[in-house]
């Protein structure tokens, strides 16, 4: 049976690099931990960005500091709940996101989304490459005076995405050592940020702020949960090494626990440091405000640490770029298909830091999209997870007529219709600096609502549809012995 160029024989999860490409793992490699998440989705999230972000609910918002406290922390419970939700597929498939959702759009169906999903990829990942390569170049300043120029643009954004292809490259083990790591150290100099600001904050300038109207406020959730959102379809590509009876809810638990205790205390103190400097949230340069807010002792290594944490994110996001890349037929290897976004990003980062004038604006509007894009997948997905108990391993390799996720013509119709439907509907809701949808005025426009419309429309659509037939893999029974029932 011909299967994609991927499968890699002999691939394990103990090597100090991770070859195996698309292929799911098999059970008696399934040796991952539930409690290895939380230092994942830590890792994800460390990003000056929420600061900036966290400053923008402030100044453009309007919001007052109660209200970023509970737009903080219902962002990441909604979308990072969404993330713990759809990556219970990973245990159950043993396969990367975009791997399982052959099942769900056929073979050939999946290309439209996997296509759609790579591509603003290719904009999260320029963005965080801008980032990292904007706090080289403030360390660059505080420590030697040296200012920023062409050239050294160059220098930082190469530097940048070579460190994050050889770290992507690595896979799985490397990246989980690495948040370990970093999740520990970034936690601890958080808390050193947090203290001086405590002690050098007027309070009062930031208590005696009104309060803005509720629209913002769930504008103001949306935009921060559109980073999480972007996340969803990762979600099983990090827990395909989980078994099978590994706890649905505790997987849940761990994602949402580890990306909210960044997202929190980050987007709060954004939100602190923008009552004294309101500029904040409009700089071109979305890093550089540190080194003026904080002493060099304190901005210095919280910069370097932060930029490991950037490294990290766009390491995971090129990992999992990499099998989405494998699932449109490129017929490379995982790391070799990372270096494809490796490349974009490095040529896009240059455009966004030397043409580009306004690095929040654009990034503000990415998100907004970029939430759009991906919200049409995980309504579909997100619905026939509930269907779907388990996956056929063989069915999701092969690519030919014979697979059973083959349906009609390589596409599953169904969901192929509520994908299409809800991606059009969504941005119709949506508006950002070049691009107003028709309904962008409406409720639901205006409160930032078209992501979570996008979701609605694509899995009630999706629901409602005759559904596609297909046969599901009969799991082990020595793995479905004990499994535990869970209904999302």
């Amino acid at each position: 049976m011909p299967h994609d160029a991927s499968e890699a024989a002999g691939a394990t999860h103990d090597g100090a690099m991770e070859t195996r490409g698309l292929e799911p793992v098999p059970d008696a490699e399934r040796t991952g931990r539930v409690r290895e998440l939380f230092p994942t989705w830590v890792a994800a999230n460390i990003s000056v960005l929420l600061l900036t972000m966290g400053a923008g609910l402030i100044v453009f918002n309007g919001l007052n500091f109660w209200q970023v406290l509970a737009v903080a922390v219902a962002a990441p419970v909604l979308s990072y709940g969404i993330v713990g939700l759809i990556s219970i597929a990973g245990k159950r498939g043993g396969a990367p996101g975009m791997a399982l959702s052959r099942a769900v759009f056929g073979q050939r169906g999946n290309l439209f989304p996997g296509a759609l999903i790579w591509v603003a990829r290719w904009g999260w990942e320029t963005i965080n490459a801008v980032t990292g390569a904007y706090a080289v170049l403030t360390v660059l300043d505080l420590l030697f005076d040296v200012k920023s120029n062409t050239f050294l643009i160059v220098v930082t954004l190469l530097l940048f995405v070579t460190c994050t292809f050889l770290v992507s490259g690595l896979g799985i083990n490397a990246l989980r050592v690495c948040s370990k790591w970093s999740t520990y150290v970034f936690g601890a100099f958080s808390v050193l940020v947090l203290v001086y600001l405590v002690a050098n904050t007027d309070w009062s300038a930031v208590f005696d702020k009104p309060a803005g109207s509720t629209a913002m406020m769930v504008a103001g959730i949306g935009t921060i949960a559109a980073g999480g959102i972007s996340w969803v379809p990762s979600g099983p590509d990090f827990t395909r090494y989980l078994p099978r009876t590994a706890s649905s809810k505790a997987m849940v638990g761990s994602t949402v626990g580890g990306a909210g205790i960044v997202v929190l205390p980050m987007v709060l103190m954004g939100a602190v440091m923008a009552v004294s400097t309101p500029d904040l949230a409009s700089a071109q340069d979305p890093v550089s405000f540190i080194g003026e807010l904080l002493p060099m002792w304190i901005s210095v290594p919280y910069l370097v640490i932060a930029l490991l944490g950037m490294l990290l994110i766009n390491s995971m996001s090129m990992y999992s770029a990499g099998f989405t890349a494998q699932t449109l037929g490129i017929k490379v290897s995982r790391a070799a298909a990372v270096s494809v976004n490796a490349l974009i990003s490095l040529v896009f980062g240059f455009l966004l830091m030397v043409v580009a004038t306004s690095f929040i604006g654009s990034f503000i509007s990415f998100l907004t999209l970029l939430a759009v894009a991906f919200s049409a997948w995980i309504g579909v997905f997100g619905v026939d997870m509930l269907r779907r108990r388990s996956y056929d391993a063989a069915a999701l390799m092969d690519t030919t007529r014979t697979s059973a996720y083959w349906y009609r013509g390589g596409f599953a119709w169904q969901a192929m219709t509520a994908w299409a439907v809800a991606l059009v509907a969504g941005l119709l809701f949506t508006r950002v600096d070049w691009f107003s949808g028709p309904l962008a005025s409406s409720w639901i426009g205006e409160n930032g609502l078209g992501w979570a419309a996008t979701i609605v429309v694509a899995g009630v659509l999706y629901a409602v549809l005759p559904r596609t037939a297909a046969p599901e893999a009969v799991e082990p029974a020595e793995s479905a012995e004990g499994r535990e029932t869970v209904f999302i």
